[in-house]
């Protein structure tokens, strides 16, 4: 397949943009030639196999060995943040990859493995797939120990294999 771009809607006169061959191969678009920007739609059976509910993701947060929740208005004011995104980590569960990592009460998940989270569905989503990996790494917000006078830090812990 060929394709052409005029400068002047093809009309005679115009002025050849860019011409490119394109070969598609599924959703894979393979150009020959200058570049192009090709937006592609996401199906609507890959969206609803993407969702995951607030429930789905405090599952997925105890089988890591994590009690969590949304971070709301009320907790945005008890931890002092900025804006209510990310989860708060409510309890850590002994002996879990959570655990192991270091990974703290109080702590807010801000990040799964370089995937930024915002709210409970982002956590789910990024947590069900690094949990899949046997090393990833876990971004998040701690509050400083008392009588620091620096506050809050950030700290990545890094989560290794699952241990039998």
């Amino acid at each position: 397949m060929k394709c052409e771009a005029h400068l002047g809607g093809g009309r005679r006169g115009s002025i050849p943009l860019f011409a490119c061959r394109t070969l598609v191969y599924g959703w894979l678009v393979v150009l020959l030639g200058d570049p192009i920007f090709v937006d592609v739609a996401v199906s609507q059976a890959a969206a609803q196999s993407d969702a995951m509910t607030e429930d789905e993701a405090s599952k997925l947060g105890e089988e890591f060995g994590i009690v969590v929740g949304a971070v709301d208005e009320d907790i945005q004011k008890e931890l002092k943040l900025q804006q209510p995104q990310g989860v708060a980590v409510f309890e850590v569960i002994g002996n879990s990859r959570a655990d192991y990592a270091g990974i703290k009460v109080r702590s807010v998940i801000k990040e799964v493995d370089k995937q930024e989270i915002r709210n409970m569905a982002d956590f789910g989503r990024a947590i069900r797939k690094a949990m899949k990996e046997c090393n990833f790494t876990v971004g998040t917000y701690e509050p400083a120990d008392p009588g620091d006078p620096v506050g809050w830090g950030v700290n990545f812990h890094f989560v290794g294999c699952k241990r039998d």
